[in-house]
């Protein structure tokens, strides 16, 4: 099943995405700019091979639900995601709130 919808954090819309799968979930939370993800986020791909797309992404482990996404702390970001300030430990709410 799949799930999508319009969530609000701090005034600033974004779209919530949630695949289920057997024994997992793929998790995401993005907009027009950048997005934040589970661990299935290959960041280094994005990084390395797609550097030239200058990817704004970062990725959080250990999370089962978008609540959990925008609370936990990412675990790891592409380098793109730099340009908006992004650090790996913050936290996905605060990463996403930088995109603007």
């Amino acid at each position: 099943m799949i799930t999508k919808n319009t969530i609000e954090v701090e005034g600033k819309e974004f779209t919530a995405v949630r695949v289920e799968l057997p024994k997992t979930n793929l998790l995401m939370v993005s907009n027009d700019v950048g997005y934040i993800m589970c661990a299935a986020l290959d960041v280094d791909l994005l990084s390395n091979m797609l550097a030239d797309r200058k990817v704004i992404a970062g990725r959080a482990v250990g999370v089962r639900s978008i609540d959990d996404l925008l609370h936990a702390p990412l675990e790891k970001i592409t380098d793109a995601s730099k340009e908006y300030g992004w650090e790996i430990g913050m936290t996905g709410k605060d990463a996403l709130l930088n995109l603007s």
